[in-house]
């Protein structure tokens, strides 16, 4: 996984409910842990844009529903600082589908995708409707 030259504040933790903006079916989730990070004994796992997470499917298709998922966040409500000093937020926490291969499960994104999400994992750039 690629370094970026963005801070991230990671404003996801577990129990925090994300729109699914791909259209695999899924229609919320709900974060139950993050891959690649273990919490200290106390604290909170947290996750921001670009972490991939373990997430739950609340609604969506009667297939996917109570399923235990992968899926990357592309967009958070809690403000990142980009290199050149400018901020970005976004109205909603989203995130997508992904395998256990990293490849997306749906074939479109709804909505923006932030830029540091393409940055870390090129194979989502041509599901992007925008990159911002």
């Amino acid at each position: 996984m690629k370094g970026l030259s963005t801070h991230i504040s990671k404003a996801v933790t577990i129990g925090s409910v994300l729109t699914c903006a791909d259209n695999s079916g899924a229609k919320t989730l709900m974060m139950i842990g993050r891959i690649g990070k273990s919490g200290k004994r106390g604290k909170l796992v947290t996750a921001g844009i670009g972490n991939i997470i373990m997430a739950s499917v609340k609604t969506g298709d009667q297939k996917n529903v109570k399923k235990i998922v992968r899926a990357i966040i592309i967009r958070q409500k809690q403000p990142i600082r980009r290199a050149n000093g400018k901020r970005v937020k976004f109205e909603d926490n989203a995130a997508i589908l992904i395998s256990d291969t990293d490849l997306p499960i749906g074939t479109e994104v709804k909505g923006a995708m932030a830029r540091e999400v393409v940055e870390r994992n090129i194979k989502l750039a041509g599901l992007a409707s925008r990159v911002i």
